[in-house]
């Protein structure tokens, strides 16, 4: 264990499993589907769904992680169940295939911060420019990949604890900071309404499915990360209000988000909400010019600042991504961790090429594959996105199938019991026992399968 590596406290285990959770998604993603959702009725929904559902499965993830003291891959082994490695194995591609995109996504955050740094306001005006010139934003791409591998190659708690625990209360003081400055802006209380006043007519079956798919997707559930995480945890930490903060925290962080954009989103708009439109577009197209409407020299700032603040969120996601083929190739093949990252984080930034060159500068990655049904095609990074999405709903499933009917549910509450005083007689063991066996494997069997129909073949069958 002491070659290993371990988190040294509680807080470095939530700040780092939340900082998996907590990225761009938190922060484009996230608001839009909570206004689109109706407000603060989706917000409760969306809650209700992170303690149904998420709760359990990453509870379950921790426990594999702490007892086997392994890798995703490596803890099924240890466990007795070799033939179940799959599902680890299943969760190291989903992580390389996330990372493999995702840094370039980050690579155009970090690139933007620069050019908001230098004036360069027309830069959302030509964003497909932008992100068509692979030798701009490869280089900001290498640069992110190189920041991740410098976090994971020192380890875990030099590295990514260390690494987390100066990212994420820094990033909640930059959101709060931009959040304050975006109240003072003209039209922001409009902004704020519209986002948080409950609108119960917009609740429906496509919102609670909405709701319920975003809850999973936000929480690095189901690639091996939290089982990675949670195999540097120590025994005397309580699993149970662990997985709490950390679920609060994403949640937390994600809220706080959509109240520091929809204020500057009103401000643009002059308070027309009608035609808002989140993602990439917003943030990378949209946002630039409300900078530079704050006048150049205060526009620069603080458009300097959003995009720094997107490129910690986005580092955050990054270091957990990598840490999970990392610490499979440092415990399966015994290699040295510097040598382990420098491997990894290279065969991941190659097979990541398509992805850089898939927005405009390769006709065959930026219309990489035409759906079943589909009217037009789609890039190579949004193919690896819907396959990555179907991954780990996948792997959460056969996460909770895993631990419910192989393991068995008395070996998982065995492991949680540990740091738990009184769990064994607690109402918590009772909904996790249930849980595991029937409410997950239903919610998750039933989400995979919507989430297939509709990203490979166009049927929204809650719609």
């Amino acid at each position: 264990m002491a070659g290993r590596g371990n988190f040294s406290n509680r807080l470095g285990f939530i700040l780092a499993a939340a900082g998996s959770a907590v990225g761009l998604g938190n922060i484009w993603k996230f608001p839009f589907e909570v206004e689109a959702g109706g407000g603060a009725a989706f917000v409760l929904i969306y809650l209700i769904f992170c303690f149904l559902l998420c709760f359990p499965v990453m509870v379950t993830e921790i426990a594999i992680g702490r007892k086997t003291n392994k890798n995703a891959v490596g803890a099924f082994n240890a466990l007795g169940y070799s033939k179940w490695n799959i599902i680890g194995k299943m969760g190291i591609v989903a992580g390389v295939v996330i990372l493999s995109f995702y840094n370039v996504v980050a690579g155009w955050a970090l690139g933007y911060f620069f050019e908001m740094a230098q004036g360069n306001f027309s830069v959302g005006k030509e964003f497909g420019s932008y992100v068509s010139n692979i030798s701009t934003t490869g280089i900001y791409a290498v640069i992110f990949m190189a920041l991740t591998a410098f976090v994971v190659s020192r380890g875990v708690s030099a590295g990514i604890e260390k690494g987390a625990k100066i990212l994420m209360p820094t990033l909640i003081v930059m959101i709060l900071g931009l959040l304050a400055y975006s109240l003072t802006l003209p039209n922001a209380m409009t902004g704020v309404k519209y986002y948080l006043i409950p609108e119960f007519g917009e609740l429906n079956l496509k919102t609670i499915g909405g709701a319920l798919r975003q809850s999973f997707f936000s929480l690095s559930l189901g690639m091996g990360t939290i089982i990675t995480y949670g195999s540097y945890l120590s025994k005397k930490e309580n699993i149970i209000s662990s997985t709490v903060s950390v679920t609060l925290f994403d949640v937390g962080i994600a809220f706080l988000a959509g109240l520091m954009l929809f204020p500057l989103v009103a401000y643009s708009t002059g308070g027309d909400m009608s035609n808002i439109q989140g993602g990439a577009g917003l943030i990378f197209a949209a946002l630039p010019s409300v900078f530079e409407s704050l006048g150049a020299g205060l526009g620069s700032i603080l458009g300097a600042f959003f995009f720094l603040l997107l490129s910690f969120a986005a580092l955050t996601s990054t270091v957990s991504l990598l840490e999970v083929p990392v610490s499979y190739v440092v415990d399966e093949h015994k290699i040295s961790r510097p040598k382990a990252t420098a491997i990894t984080a290279g065969v991941i930034f190659i097979a990541g090429l398509p992805s850089l060159v898939g927005n405009g500068y390769s006709e065959m990655f930026t219309s990489f594959v035409t759906y079943i049904g589909a009217e037009k095609p789609v890039g190579f990074m949004d193919f690896l996105g819907h396959l990555a999405d179907c991954m780990l709903l996948l792997g959460g499933f056969l996460i909770v199938t895993f631990a419910g009917y192989v393991w068995k549910k008395e070996n998982l509450n065995e492991e949680i019991a540990i740091g738990y005083e009184g769990y064994e007689n607690s109402r918590v063991k009772i909904f996790i026992g249930f849980a595991v066996r029937y409410l997950c494997p239903a919610l998750l069997g039933i989400l995979f399968v919507m989430v297939v129909l509709s990203n490979f073949f166009g049927v929204d069958i809650i719609n």
